[in-house]
């Protein structure tokens, strides 16, 4: 029941080349930091990865991103994140954007055993009707669309089927976990992480705080340790290394 590992490059060294991930986190918020390092130093690439965002300010997937690590994002913020934009027009990255909601929901879904849901999201646009640019051929034209979807009226309402997501692995950070997988998540660091950890069918979890099994009040736990197969306890100095996106003062 044990399920810690010695270190971030040990937890991760089973992932190869070309596999999909599902990685939590919203900007800078939440986001696996350690793991990621640890992947980018393992030189693994070719990665399907599935996250709200590819990172921010040289953070997170951004790192992998800028080393050509990631051929394929499943997401729905590109933001401010340059060289995620650079390549996508370049067309050296495919890039399927869902609708936020519909993304949490799909991997919900994937970790639950749904096999699709119908959503009203993106009805009338080409979320449904196809045509999204996947990949762009370099010059401004599309090399690959995303086709067209199943629709369906329920009640007088059209809906779109979305079909659910699974990855091979998952990586998140938690604020704390035990060493049977139990975590629990600070504030917004609960946006993407349970929904990721949920998707991957090998989870992998850093958390800042390892505590023994028992520690974890029952009715605090956000994500059970059945869907977490390894557990990496980060530093005093990792656990405290988290980066502001943007700061806002006042005079």
């Amino acid at each position: 029941m044990d399920k810690t590992v010695g270190s971030a490059a040990e937890a991760v060294a089973g992932i190869p080349d070309g596999a999909s991930l599902a990685v939590g986190g919203f900007g800078l918020n939440g986001v696996p930091q350690v793991l990621i390092a640890a992947l980018h130093e393992r030189g693994t690439g070719g990665l399907h990865v599935v996250s709200n965002n590819c990172g921010a300010m040289d953070s997170g997937l951004a790192v992998l991103l800028a080393a050509g690590r990631i051929a394929r994002v499943t997401g729905s913020f590109i933001g401010a994140n340059k060289e995620f934009a650079r390549q996508y027009l370049a067309g050296e990255l495919e890039v399927e954007l869902i609708p936020q909601g519909t993304l949490a929901e799909k991997l919900r879904a994937g970790g639950t055993g749904i096999p699709a849901f119908y959503t009203p999201a993106g009805v009338g646009t080409q979320i449904a009707e196809g045509g999204l640019p996947w990949r762009y051929d370099g010059s401004g034209g599309v090399a690959l669309a995303s086709p067209p979807k199943e629709t369906r009226t329920f009640d007088g309402t059209e809906y779109v089927l979305e079909r659910a997501i699974r990855t091979d692995y998952a990586l998140v950070r938690a604020a704390r976990g035990d060493r049977h997988g139990n975590l629990v998540f600070a504030k917004s660091a609960r946006n993407f992480n349970p929904l990721a950890a949920m998707a991957g069918r090998i989870t992998i979890a850093e958390v800042e705080e390892l505590v023994e099994p028992g520690a974890l009040d029952p009715d605090s736990v956000h994500l059970p340790g059945i869907f977490v197969r390894r557990i990496v306890a980060l530093t005093p100095g990792q656990a405290a290394d988290k980066r502001i996106e943007r700061r806002t003062v006042s005079d």
